[in-house]
């Protein structure tokens, strides 16, 4: 804390003097929501070198990461209790006291110099945290902003963009898909300025990636899909949905170069999927677990038969508003377990007559 008169009270604390890459870095920073990081950035070079050195080592960026608002007390108890530190009862919302036990001495943080730490403690003094509450950031990053935070990045292996789907495009994507080849998770839901040339560079430069949503990419076609399908060899879970360029052939294609490592597929609201894709999708992925063909008029009892016969790990199936699918084709899938999100006919009658009379457990319908 640094006094009226501008000097810093000797003994005192001050939260870059934490150690950055043992405290600050996996344990406060890591908690802070991305617009304020950007706020903080702002502060001075040292606050603006520390949100750098956090952001290139990110993991994980989710542009629709939520506010935590402030730090919990519990949380700051828990990692400062490791290095002799107290922290006592906030005095006022999103600030806490902060007692140190043992100053450390003048010097760089802890990627640099050593830090030593002082024998005899000094007089306890405090250390606010404050914490702002912060809203969702979604579309209100800039694209200017966005840059800033993703330049540095190089190890990201989950990547999730969809809020940020009115103005993203393809000048603003694939630099960062080609610096961070270790990616294993990208959403790209509703991201409609995009083209094929993202997914392409997604192809080419990330072997690795294992689950990828292109859900209401209006933009992705036959041919986009079988690039993805030809160099990602790890991909276990596509969300298709409202992908509406897509046709049989296409959802074939894919299953036979894929099919072997797909465990969850979405080919929602699209009516140019039919029997034949699914067919080919139950002969070539043993391993589904999860298919949702909500809305795919042209899918009908055919195709579900086939699941069920080749798809012994099926575990959840999404058929509503498929008319051509029966009951008897689902019958075998839910003798198995299988999550269908369609009613049997007999327990709609009776929530129907529930519904209407409120007495449907006494009804004999054998009447």
């Amino acid at each position: 804390m640094e006094p009226s008169g501008g000097e810093q009270e000797l003994g005192a604390v001050r939260l870059l003097d934490l150690p950055w890459e043992d405290v600050l870095l996996p344990h406060v920073l890591s908690r802070v929501p991305l617009c304020q990081l950007l706020r903080l950035q702002r502060v001075s070079r040292a606050f603006r070198a520390l949100v750098q050195l956090h952001l290139a080592g990110l993991r994980r960026f989710d542009a629709a990461q939520p506010s935590r608002g402030a730090l919990e007390e519990s949380h700051l108890r828990e990692v400062l209790s490791k290095d002799e530190y107290r922290v006592s009862s906030p005095r006022a919302p999103g600030a806490w006291g902060l007692s140190w036990e043992g100053r450390l001495l003048p010097g760089k943080n802890s990627s640099g110099a050593n830090r030593q730490r002082q024998r005899q403690p000094p007089p306890l003094h405090q250390l606010r945290v404050e914490v702002p509450p912060c809203l969702q950031v979604g579309p209100q990053i800039p694209r200017a902003a966005l840059a800033w935070l993703l330049r540095d990045a190089e190890r990201l292996q989950e990547l999730a963009l969809a809020p940020c789907h009115e103005w993203l495009s393809d000048e603003d994507l694939v630099p960062v898909l080609a610096r961070n080849p270790q990616l294993r998770s990208v959403a790209l839901a509703g991201c409609g300025q995009l083209s094929r040339r993202t997914l392409g560079a997604l192809a080419e430069g990330c072997p690795r990636l294992q689950r990828l949503s292109l859900a209401h990419c209006d933009w992705v076609d036959g041919l986009a899909l079988r690039g993805l399908a030809d160099r990602c060899p790890a991909l276990e879970e596509l969300d298709l949905t409202a992908c509406r360029q897509l046709k049989d052939e296409a959802i074939v294609y894919l299953a036979q170069r894929r099919g072997a490592g797909l465990r969850s597929l979405s080919l929602a609201v699209n009516a140019n999927v039919g029997d034949a894709a699914v067919q080919e999708l139950a002969r070539n992925c043993p391993e589904l677990e999860h298919l949702d063909l909500t809305g795919c008029l042209r899918v009908g009892s055919d195709g579900v038969r086939t699941l069920a016969e080749y798809c012994p790990a099926l575990r959840s199936l999404r058929v509503r508003h498929c008319h051509h699918v029966a009951e008897p084709s689902l019958s075998r899938l839910r003798k198995r377990g299988v999550d269908i999100d369609v009613e049997p006919p007999l327990h709609q009658a009776l929530v129907l007559l529930q519904d209407m009379a409120g007495f449907a457990p006494f009804v004999n319908l054998q009447v």
